[in-house]
């Protein structure tokens, strides 16, 4: 060893207790929490189960996954804000907690594009318009003729106020000019009940959440609003085939960290979850409940969120649409 070489290994040495952890430290150097800001069991909690595997197998550490619902989503998305930045606690949330909330819940002061890293999308759910047997459409062009025919007549479910099936359909009434009364309900079980049994005639969801009672007869489904068909729901056309051009409402669970995350953090989780969204399992099991892989890079999430917020805040403000 040198003499300038041995002097520089005593300052590094001396200076390595004073330096941030991340600067030296391998990443992950412990398990890793995910937080899904809602109860257990629902899509944000199956989608990054399904994923879980293979992330722990990618990054050496296993996966805490943390269901922590309450306030929309709020609490358990800002817990991960205040977590400490240093990757080991992320947070899987839905399309709420990142581009809706802010604007619906203005009172909560809280601006996710602010506070967290965005990561990657995960998993994206088409929304699919079922109908109620009763109604006496074939097509969502025609449902749009129907309701214009019977202003104020009809009524759609939600699973609850701010959801993005409540405010998709906000969003095509603003674009078709017809009027549709909102009937929230507590989850998606009894909102889709709702439009089966006629309490109300349309609710948007998953295709997974409606598919089995359309296969079984008990409503129809319409449309998807998105760009393309759903692989395994084929002969259902996209709004833009059905007489609604422009009408997109992908609900999506999307991976992030606090801000100030290391970026070779992030960088190493998004490999993890492309592995996984590239696993043969993970997709036969995306394919069962209608979800479509997401695999944005950090940058394009970033991008397309920002553009995303900009939608639903004009739906928002023009619909008049905010709980203050």
């Amino acid at each position: 060893m040198t003499k300038l070489t041995r002097r520089s290994f005593i300052a590094v040495a001396a200076a390595a207790p004073f330096l941030p952890r991340n600067a030296y430290a391998a990443f992950p150097e412990r398990p890793v929490t995910v937080i899904v800001p809602y109860a257990a069991g629902g899509a944000g909690d199956v989608t990054i189960r399904i994923l879980s595997d293979v992330m722990e197998k990618k990054l050496g550490q296993p996966l805490v996954i943390d269901a922590r619902g309450g306030g929309g989503g709020t609490i358990g998305a800002t817990a991960v804000a205040n977590a400490a930045p240093d990757g080991h606690t992320l947070l899987m949330g839905v399309t709420n907690n990142f581009v809706i909330n802010q604007f619906m819940f203005p009172k909560v002061k809280f601006d996710p594009l602010a506070s967290f890293v965005p990561i990657t999308k995960a998993a994206i759910v088409p929304s699919v318009m079922f109908m109620n047997n009763d109604v006496p459409v074939k097509t969502l062009g025609e449902f749009v003729a129907y309701a214009k025919a019977h202003p104020g007549k009809l009524s759609y479910s939600s699973p609850s106020v701010g959801t993005t099936p409540h405010l998709a359909v906000e969003r095509l009434k603003q674009m078709t000019g017809i009027e549709l009364v909102h009937v929230p309900y507590r989850g998606a079980p009894p909102a889709m009940q709702a439009a089966i049994t006629g309490e109300v005639q349309l609710y948007l969801a998953g295709w997974g959440v409606g598919r089995g009672f359309v296969e079984s007869g008990k409503v129809k489904a319409l449309a998807v609003a998105s760009h393309k068909r759903l692989p395994n729901a084929p002969d259902v056309p996209t709004a833009n085939e059905s007489g609604v051009p422009g009408f997109f409402a992908d609900n999506w669970w999307g991976l992030a960290a606090p801000k100030g995350t290391p970026q070779p953090a992030i960088d190493a989780i998004y490999a993890a979850v492309m592995a996984a969204l590239r696993d043969a399992a993970a997709i036969k099991r995306f394919d069962d409940l209608g979800f479509l892989p997401g695999g944005e890079t950090p940058a394009q999430f970033a991008k397309s969120a920002k553009a995303e917020a900009a939608i639903w805040k004009e739906t928002i403000v023009k619909g008049k649409l905010a709980v203050e």
